[in-house]
């Protein structure tokens, strides 16, 4: 199914499959309302905060990526919400989260990629910028492939990437810190079903930043900013390499968090770059 078919499909149907929850407010998150928003099996939670052009966040954490990890390294909620629509969600099947859903073992990045569209869809957005974290790096690259028109533009802060030194680091983080949380809270889904979907995500092909290849990279229209680390999970060399691939690619200070009063500079340039490609008319 093409996405604009899912779009269309979403939108007619929406009286059906959307079940919005009581609002809340999330003092940590800036004054954030929480919300929920179904489709068919799966069911996200999300939040927003804010008002202007849609901004969605994407936490760091790995599969286990939800609202509250948005608060590390620094909080894009009360930075942005002033000037940004600001929109995140709990990963589905996120360990800590409230968002559910199937195991989808063929396609695991693209079922995540098909949460974060339709959390779009459900809010009447077309139009979007998007900043993720660590795992956000692959969604993201995920996002400009599949929804070229949609993102506006992307900030990727210290992104996922595969290091070939250590070739099974996210199959293996996943299968102790992930997967069994996972099956003792839906006794549907057991370890073998984890390990399948854990294989088809990280140990299928694995290269680079994924999602997406690099002469994918190198075609891609969309202006992105980087903001590289340099830890086990984070390689500096995967975010270089597509940041000098991507024509429309701008790159952080190094190192941007350490010391800690160098985040402010991060933050002032996330900044000036949604600025500077934030459509006219908002």
């Amino acid at each position: 199914m093409t996405d604009e078919t899912r779009r269309k499909l979403l939108k007619t149907g929406a009286a059906a499959t959307v079940i919005a929850a009581t609002p809340r407010v999330f003092a940590q998150q800036g004054g954030a309302t929480g919300s929920v928003y179904q489709r068919g099996p799966v069911r996200i939670h999300y939040e927003e905060a804010g008002s202007g052009f849609p901004l969605l966040l994407i936490a760091g954490g790995g599969l286990n990526s939800t609202i509250a990890g948005l608060s590390n390294p620094f909080n894009p909620i009360p930075e942005f919400k002033s000037e940004y629509r600001c929109l995140a969600s709990d990963l589905r099947n996120a360990n800590g989260g409230q968002s559910s859903g199937p195991l989808e073992i063929d396609r695991p990045w693209d079922a995540y990629t098909d949460d974060h569209l339709g959390l779009m869809d459900h809010l009447g957005i077309d139009k979007f910028m998007v900043m993720g974290f660590c795992i956000g790096g692959p969604f993201i690259w995920n996002l400009l492939e599949r929804a070229p028109n949609r993102v506006v533009a992307a900030v990727l802060a210290q992104p996922s990437g595969f290091r070939p030194e250590m070739p099974t680091l996210f199959y293996d983080n996943n299968m102790t810190g992930w997967g069994p949380e996972l099956v003792k809270r839906r006794p549907e889904i057991t370890m073998a079903m984890v390990e399948k979907f854990l294989a088809r995500m990280y140990r299928t092909n694995p290269d680079f930043v994924f999602t997406v290849t690099r002469d994918f990279v190198r075609t891609c229209q969309t202006p992105v900013l980087i903001l590289p680390d340099d830890v086990a999970a984070h390689p500096y060399a995967v975010a270089m390499e597509a940041a000098m691939l991507a024509p429309k690619a701008e790159v952080s200070m190094y190192p941007w968090k350490e010391p800690r009063e160098r985040i402010p500079l991060a933050v002032r340039q996330i900044r000036s770059f949604l600025r500077a490609h934030r459509p006219a008319s908002t």
